[in-house]
């Protein structure tokens, strides 16, 4: 102010001189009051030219930086722009540094598992995430000031929203896949600011079917488990309390270690899933000889098949090809391939066929077969054979032995292993089972004369 005030009296000072000089001495009011003139003319101009580099910069992109406009370069003016002019470039930066953060906090909520849908305080969306669209289908642009509760029109959140009480999530039933089964999603939502308030949702189907095959399970083991023991109970009842001859004795002792036996089993197949499920997958540096595992494989059931029945099964192990190795563990491979065996004997009566066969396949990878000629199995089962206790027939299952778990077994290993199990099956015809491995984890194992020759050579 200073500053103007001299600027002031400095052109009433020049204008009263130049006056003065001009017009005598009655020249010196007149020069005074053009030099106010000029003043007042030449403030105008900067203050012009600053309201116009003032609406330059309400325009621009980056306020503080415009150069369309010329600002003041002198006078009062000038300075106060020049101070306009630092603090709307400091005013721009921090907006670009809130927006940054912004960004980074949508991308982050973006990038949530939830589903995340912002509410303003009468309902409406004003943003949600990509996760909130798979779970509800919403749009993240075209429904954005839409009201949740005309897109969210499940009756269970119709209650949770007039009830008020968010303090616990509601399930609901979300967009079914494109596999046609529904989600099942934890919605809950969270007040925060005037008003706003936070939709969370959260896929909890895949932990329902968890806590499903868990309660399954139990109740499968538990059954198992009870039924042998109730027997061998009543047994050691009947043996307690009934004077009983050498005969029935030996028949009741007969009939417990059978049993003692089948609980034997099962706990030896749940030790092995519950193995398979927590150990790291085989490695493909360790080799196992095929020709070996079949070997074995036959002795074992040559000896089941002598204690299933009188007449023995017409048993076949072949190879056809030649000799190879499997990248993998032993003892895994070893369960699969026997579980299987055993099956094709326990499931077709003697003197049945059960054929093994082992064979290299035009793409380079192996597969293991059992093939018997049994009664076969019925379409409608083939696709659940695999899982833990499934059974067609429990009466024949208790008469033959089996868990339950012996295929739910073969399938983990085959497919730590890389490969998959085939199942085919005609009723009244036998069934198949196959255990396809991939050609990286075969491998020909070289005759000796063959590797004699390379030697020599």
């Amino acid at each position: 102010m200073i500053s103007r005030f001299f600027g002031f009296a400095l052109y009433l000072f020049i204008g009263s001189l130049v006056g003065q000089v001009v017009f005598g001495a009655n020249g010196l009011w007149p020069g005074a009051v053009l030099g106010a003139v000029l003043w007042m003319l030449g403030d105008l101009v900067g203050l012009s030219r600053s309201m116009r580099w003032l609406q330059a910069q309400q325009q621009s992109a980056t306020p503080g930086r415009d150069v369309s406009q010329p600002q003041p370069t002198s006078g009062v003016w000038a300075v106060l722009t020049d101070r306009m002019q630092r603090m709307l470039r400091k005013l721009h930066n921090t907006q670009l540094t809130s927006k940054a953060r912004l960004d980074d906090f949508l991308l982050a909520l973006q990038a949530s598992p939830n589903g995340v849908v912002l509410l303003d305080a009468q309902g409406r969306i004003e943003w949600c995430n990509q996760t909130a669209h798979v779970h509800f289908g919403l749009d993240p642009v075209g429904d954005v000031q839409q009201y949740v509760t005309n897109l969210i029109r499940e009756p269970a959140f119709m209650r949770y929203l007039a009830a008020g009480d968010f303090s616990s999530s509601v399930l609901l039933q979300g967009r079914p896949r494109l596999s046609g089964q529904p989600l099942n999603l934890s919605t809950q939502l969270h007040a925060y600011g005037e008003g706003r308030r936070l939709l969370l949702s959260s896929d909890v189907t895949a932990l329902q079917q968890a806590e499903a095959m868990r309660r399954d399970f139990v109740a499968n083991v538990s059954h198992e488990i009870r039924t042998p023991l109730t027997v061998v109970s009543g047994f050691v009842e009947t043996m307690q309390n009934l004077p009983l001859t050498d005969a029935e004795r030996h028949h009741y002792l007969s009939l417990m270690a059978q049993q003692a036996s089948r609980m034997q089993t099962l706990v030896i197949d749940l030790l092995t899933l519950s193995r398979l499920e927590a150990s790291p997958l085989p490695r493909q540096q360790t080799w196992v000889d095929v020709d070996a595992l079949m070997r074995q494989c036959e002795e074992d059931a040559n000896a089941l098949s002598s204690l299933l029945s009188s007449s023995k099964h017409h048993l076949s192990f072949t190879r056809s090809g030649q000799a190879c190795e499997l990248a993998g563990e032993h003892t895994e491979l070893f369960s699969a391939f026997a579980n299987l065996v055993t099956n094709g004997l326990r499931y077709t009566p003697a003197p049945g066929t059960v054929a093994v066969t082992w064979q290299l396949l035009s793409d380079g990878r192996a597969e293991w077969a059992v093939q018997d000629n049994g009664p076969g199995i019925e379409p409608e089962h083939l696709p659940r054979l695999t899982e833990r206790f499934y059974r067609i027939d429990r009466s024949r299952s208790r008469e033959t032995g089996g868990t339950g778990l012996g295929l739910a077994i073969v399938k983990h290993v085959v497919q730590r292993h890389g490969g998959e199990l085939q199942i085919q099956s005609k009723l009244g015809e036998g069934s198949r089972f196959a255990l396809v491995f991939p050609a990286s984890r075969v491998r020909l194992v070289m005759a000796a004369d063959s590797v004699s020759d390379q030697a020599v050579h």
